[in-house]
């Protein structure tokens, strides 16, 4: 029993009836081992195998000095029906008046409950109840609580229950009102009496919608936004004071948001219909209303609600807000009529702002994105994002939004710098839980931060990730893009994994294969499903979805490589009927990946355009996405690349040179948890003549001595030769050494000091 308890705690856990041999051995417990089997088993059949109840009438047998005999069955029959709901009440009213109202506020106030706190809404004096009690206790009634002081309890929560619902509607109704006051005055705060006022009739009373509407609040500290938006639908039923209405509908709405946003969204335009709304409070409610709008896919109407409220507004705080909204969703917005002009503004309007206030830091954390996208240079981007995030930014912070907080966490994941956007995305997702957020929001949390694992090769968490991200989604109403983005998280792992046919079902049971989403999403449900379609043989279909989606972003001006491999997508399409496109393509692709200047954006396009190339010349792209990846920690474009780079070389009969690049491609794809992957490694060995060797390295995330020492002289700024000379080693080792620390750490050079700090060191 105690492991139960300290299992379950307070929660309800369900026993399962008790066999006839159960109840037969609690029975002989009691009345001894000379009980009759014929007498068990009617105790068993008078019960139904109820614990509580069999415990109870093999107690009141004992009493009785019952001796478990045929005779006797009328006797123990006469117990069992005592113990059950009508003779239980039968017994309670023998009692008298004065302890049958006592037990009555006790069922009302539930299981556990202060005596005093009972005397008073039943309004009876100290000796009354002290006498109420003991009478109580002698019927097996109530017990002494298991929480310290003299609190009392139910024997058992069915007795309470029993008595409750035997107490008339009209006097259970009154006590719950004695309750309310009652708890409040005793000290026991606004949720503990907020439950009795759920019980009780509507009635204008102000000073309810007040204790509601702390508890709400409490609720949502608590994590509990079910519980709130049950005590604000309340304390607007009840009704408030019209001066009140639509604060509570806002608060109403706010809790409502985390579990069906589609629903926000009429309680807002309700709000904001009420004459004469604080200036505050409705640059609040707007704010949450373009939230609500965008969470359920309608992203223009969220654009348009904040930028007419930039227009409207006085103040110049809440105009630069509205204005940091309406880049927010403009941004987002899959058919943005002037991408090229919004994005002059933005940057016109980042260069004015002087201070570094959180409304500056949210506009500065929107340029850092734009020129993400559009490919500016890595350097910059990065430390646009790192100005931003001075001071730091909540993911659940009343009246701000969580996307740009997230974005700002993935511009280190697409500039080599996972292990930061990790971090970041942590903090988030445990601040979601913690104050309740288990919604749409934990769901994208968990979806990118299983993103952000594929994007380092980790392929077996990014599936759990995403797979929990997806679940999360689907308990939440109207939260379309959440799933969107899971789904497509997940397909693209599976993918790597080399489970199509899982990939295929995943799509067809979501009908992600017709996704055209308002908003921008990534990765883009158009080009992942154009990777199914490849993977599937179906690459003119696939062909089709690509030139869309490119046209779209190269219209906006979006020519990131890294932020969306539409190109090179659309080259491995193209290879097997247009070569030539394919390679012109691929080479724009490395075009515009150099000019961002992520390593592993480089190393993917380069391997793209030694695909698509074919024959000798492919053999130096293929060096060179290797040199690229080995500088980056993209561990499964790593292994990629090797393999393919490997498979290469045996074609040319390089088969040393092949050997040696197929090994370590299949090692790090079994590392990564790429199976097909490492199958078509073995297979490449196998064409060549060659034979798998066991793995030369454990997988961990650990650094050696060795690798700790090299990355921290790497870090200090020493050039390759000098940690060479130092450590005895090549520079070629050298480079081995730093990329396997890039991998493990999750970053490359320019964060690789800052990651160091945080990194646990090897032990002795």
């Amino acid at each position: 029993m105690r492991t139960l308890v300290a299992r379950h705690g307070n929660r309800p856990y369900t026993l399962a009836p008790l066999t006839r041999a159960g109840v037969a051995r609690i029975v002989r417990e009691q009345v001894g081992e000379e009980a009759e089997d014929a007498f068990c088993e009617e105790c068993w059949a008078a019960t139904s195998g109820s614990p509580f109840e069999a415990v109870e009438l093999a107690i009141r047998l004992g009493e009785r000095k019952a001796k478990g005999t045929a005779g006797e069955l009328p006797v123990m029959r006469d117990l069992a029906a005592a113990v059950k709901g009508p003779g239980l009440i039968e017994r309670l009213e023998q009692l008298g008046t004065g302890t049958v109202r006592f037990a009555q506020a006790a069922a009302v106030l539930g299981a556990h409950f202060a005596p005093e706190l009972a005397a008073a809404i039943a309004v009876i004096g100290r000796e009354s109840a002290a006498e109420a009690t003991g009478e109580l206790r002698a019927a097996r009634i109530l017990a002494d609580g298991n929480a310290l002081g003299d609190e009392l309890e139910f024997v058992h929560p069915l007795i309470a229950t029993t008595i409750y619902r035997s107490i008339r509607p009209s006097l259970r109704i009154g006590l719950h009102n004695a309750a309310a006051v009652a708890v409040r005055a005793a000290g026991l705060g606004p949720t503990a009496a907020a439950r009795h006022l759920l019980e009780v009739p509507c009635e204008g009373n102000y000073e309810a919608v007040a204790c509601l509407r702390q508890a709400a609040r409490e609720c949502l500290r608590a994590g509990a936004p079910e519980a709130a938006r049950r005590l604000l639908s309340r304390a607007l039923q009840e009704p408030p004071a019209p001066e009140e209405r639509v604060e509570v509908l806002h608060e109403l709405a706010c809790s409502t948001f985390l579990i069906e946003p589609t629903a926000t969204v009429g309680l807002l335009r309700e709000a904001l219909a009420e004459p004469g709304v604080d200036p505050d409070l409705r640059a609040a409610i707007v704010y949450r209303l373009a939230q609500a709008l965008a969470h359920t896919d309608r992203i223009e109407e969220a654009a348009t609600v904040a930028a007419e409220e930039a227009r409207q507004a006085a103040n110049a705080r809440v105009r630069l807000r509205m204005q940091a909204d309406h880049f927010v969703w403009s941004m987002f917005r899959a058919d943005e009529p002037d991408s090229a002009a919004r994005s002059r503004r933005l940057g016109r309007l980042a260069g004015r702002l002087t201070g570094r206030g959180l409304e500056e830091r949210y506009i500065l954390g929107l340029w850092a994105w734009d020129t993400l996208v559009r490919g500016e240079p890595r350097s910059s981007v990065l430390a646009c994002a790192e100005e931003a995030l001075n001071g730091g930014m909540s993911w659940t912070a009343e009246n701000r939004g969580f996307e740009i907080p997230v974005s700002l966490a993935l511009i280190f994941m697409y500039g080599d710098q996972p292990r930061r956007a990790e971090e970041l995305f942590t903090q988030g997702m445990a601040e979601c839980e913690r104050t309740g957020w288990r919604g749409s929001h934990l769901a994208v949390g968990q979806t990118l931060f299983g993103y952000i694992r594929f994007r380092r090769g980790c392929l077996a968490d990014a599936e759990h990730w995403a797979r929990e991200g997806l679940q999360t989604a689907d308990r939440v109403k109207g939260a379309v893009p959440a799933q969107w983005f899971a789904v497509g998280v997940l397909i693209k792992t599976l993918l790597a994994r080399g489970r199509t046919a899982d990939a295929r079902r995943l799509a067809d049971s979501y009908r992600y294969g017709g996704v055209v989403p308002n908003a921008v999403i990534y990765p883009d449900p158009r080009t992942v499903y154009a990777e199914l379609l490849i993977a599937e043989g179906r690459s003119a279909q696939a062909q089709r979805l690509l030139t869309e989606v490119g046209e779209r972003l190269d219209a906006r001006g979006w020519r990131n490589p890294g932020w969306c491999s539409w190109r090179q997508d659309l080259a491995d399409a193209l290879a097997p009927t247009d070569p030539a496109r394919a390679v012109r393509l691929a080479r724009d692709a490395v075009k515009r990946a150099r000019d961002f200047g992520a390593a592993s954006v480089i190393g993917q396009a380069l391997h793209t355009e030694a695909r698509v190339t074919g024959g000798p010349a492919a053999l130096e792209l293929y060096e060179g996405a290797v040199e690229q990846l080995l500088k980056s920690p993209a561990a499964y474009e790593l292994a990629r690349a090797l393999v393919g780079h490997g498979a290469a070389l045996s074609r040319t009969g390089r088969v040393q040179e092949a050997a040696d690049r197929l090994y370590q491609g299949l090692e790090a794809a079994v590392h990564c948890g790429a199976e097909a992957l490492a199958t078509r490694a073995r297979g490449e060995l196998a064409a060549a003549g060659l034979r798998p060797l066991p793995l030369r390295y454990p997988q961990t995330d650990t650094l050696t001595a060795q690798e700790r020492e090299a990355a921290e002289r790497t870090a200090l700024g020493q050039a390759p030769a000098v940690v060479a000379k130092d450590l005895r080693l090549t520079e070629q080792g050298v480079r081995q050494l730093l990329s396997a620390v890039y991998r493990k750490i999750g970053t490359d050079l320019s964060g690789l000091a800052r990651a160091l700090e945080t990194f646990p060191r090897p032990r002795e």
